[in-house]
């Protein structure tokens, strides 16, 4: 007997066998059910508000002024919408004139996200995402992070992100190229966001700091704050503020990185301070060239030469002996600490912290100096002593006590594995890129990414150009009553 192949009618299970197999075990075809006509519709009509609710929702302002400038032209005439209009906008120009900076933070940063929103990340979201891999598709189904807002600053938009579960942000790490092509941006960045499940984008759209600018202006006295000097400009456009109060900060950088403009920018800083009393510089320029330029400022200098043990290494001795002596007169007396003239902060300055740590040749002299940054760097914080540590090398052998620097600068690297050896690890995987800076100085020098001790996100930076002459002025403001050379 054959099987014979016929069309399923509604609800019959019924098996169909080919005539070749007759022993075959029968195939049972699914019911097939037909929805009504009128329930596609309620459907329809369904998904079509919902959608309609949520256009609404995202784009709340717009909305709602367009509706209420439409009511009044109903209600009024349309007169009455273009004088409310042309009033609103003769406030604005007030407002941009009288007051720019709020203007830009309340209205033009506010607006120029909502347009970055909708033109670029949200029209582009779907095809970048599918392309870089961060999509899921199950039973069917397309699942893809959800835009949540956009924040537009002078130089960068931060997205941020809904991830979606399971998800973790090394998925986005590993593709941040293929989000910055996608979107047109110069380099992304992964941060933190606000709470689990949420991380923030970080698209550079532009390189403000590619042209290096000149020394910034020796401040007041009164506007010096220890806990944060101004000594460059962030990537973002706002002033770059080096801690030095309370900590210790490691400069680490290749020949020609820029670790000199770093260091004179907060002797520029500190320059007020200096020359109230308040503050003392004592330096350490094994080179002889860098920090001999303006030896007139420091209270103390040591350099290299015949007899190192006369210099650098009594200089730093002579540190620690003072912050120990100083500690021990605080003690029981007062946990913070404030400069005074009888109590000056001491900012310790370190040219080539390697060469004491390792290069140097006499090995009693290397264990000696050693010692004593070994001190000021794990006592000297609480007593009003910063030990400011500038070197060429990253390895750990070279410089064991790196991990004492609270505060790390990384300029110009060769490797990228160096950028964790300074940054800590995982920095490297955040954006700081500091082995893809430029080795061209007008373009690189003095560019790097700041590791703080109270974030673990690398900052993008870059301080201010200090040149001869200005050292030369500076000489001359600090010390009037001597010529500079």
């Amino acid at each position: 007997m054959a099987w014979e192949f016929r069309k399923l009618g509604p609800g019959e299970n019924v098996a169909v066998e080919a005539q070749r197999d007759p022993f075959a075990a029968p195939k049972w075809a699914p019911p097939v059910w037909h929805m009504p006509e009128g329930l596609v519709l309620v459907v329809n009509a369904v998904r079509a508000l919902v959608r309609t609710v949520v256009f609404l929702v995202r784009n709340i302002v717009p909305v709602s002024v367009l509706s209420g400038l439409g009511w009044l032209g109903y209600r009024y005439g349309w007169t009455v919408p273009v004088v409310v209009l042309a009033l609103v906008a003769v406030g604005l120009v007030a407002w941009a004139v009288l007051e720019r900076p709020s203007f830009v933070r309340w209205v033009v940063r506010p607006a120029h996200g909502w347009w970055r929103l909708v033109a670029v990340y949200r029209r582009h979201w779907q095809p970048v995402l599918v392309t870089a891999g961060l999509t899921k598709v199950h039973k069917g189904r397309e699942y893809l992070p959800s835009l949540v807002r956009v924040r537009c600053g002078p130089t960068s938009d931060r997205v941020l992100v809904k991830m979606l579960k399971g998800q973790a942000p090394d998925a986005w790490e590993n593709v941040t190229a293929n989000l910055a092509h996608g979107f047109g941006a110069v380099l992304v960045r992964v941060r933190d966001g606000d709470r689990p499940g949420r991380i923030w984008l970080e698209f550079v759209r532009r390189d403000a700091l590619a042209v290096p600018f000149p020394a910034l202006p020796v401040p007041d006295a009164s506007a010096v704050d220890l806990s944060g000097l101004v000594i460059g400009r962030q990537e973002d456009g706002s002033p770059w503020r080096l801690r030095l109060l309370g900590t210790h900060v490691l400069i680490a950088g290749a020949t020609g990185a820029g670790k000199g403009s770093v260091i004179w920018s907060t002797v520029r800083a500190l320059l007020p301070l200096m020359m109230a009393g308040l503050v003392e510089v004592w330096a350490v320029d094994p080179k002889r060239m860098e920090l001999s330029f303006g030896r007139p400022l420091f209270e103390r200098y040591g350099r290299y030469s015949s007899d190192p043990s006369g210099g650098m290494v009594a200089l730093l001795e002579d540190a620690a002996a003072d912050m120990n002596a100083r500690a021990e007169r605080f003690a029981g007396v007062t946990r913070s600490f404030t400069p005074s003239h009888e109590h000056p902060f001491r900012v310790i300055v370190v040219d080539e912290l390697a060469f004491l740590t390792a290069y140097c040749p006499e090995r009693d002299l290397r264990k000696r100096a050693e010692s004593a940054l070994a001190v000021l760097t794990s006592q000297g914080r609480s007593v009003g002593y910063c030990v400011i540590g500038a070197q060429q090398d990253a390895r750990k052998e070279v410089n064991n006590l790196r991990n004492l620097f609270p505060d790390r600068i990384a300029l110009r690297l060769d490797e990228d594995e160096q950028v964790d050896m300074v940054l800590g690890d995982g920095a490297r995987d955040r954006g700081a890129l500091a082995d893809q800076i430029s080795s061209v100085p007008e373009i690189g020098a003095g560019v790097g990414f700041v590791r703080l001790e109270t974030t673990p996100d690398p900052v993008r930076v870059r301080a201010a150009y200090v040149s001869d002459d200005d050292i030369r002025d500076m000489v001359a403001l600090g010390l009037p009553d001597v010529e500079a050379a």
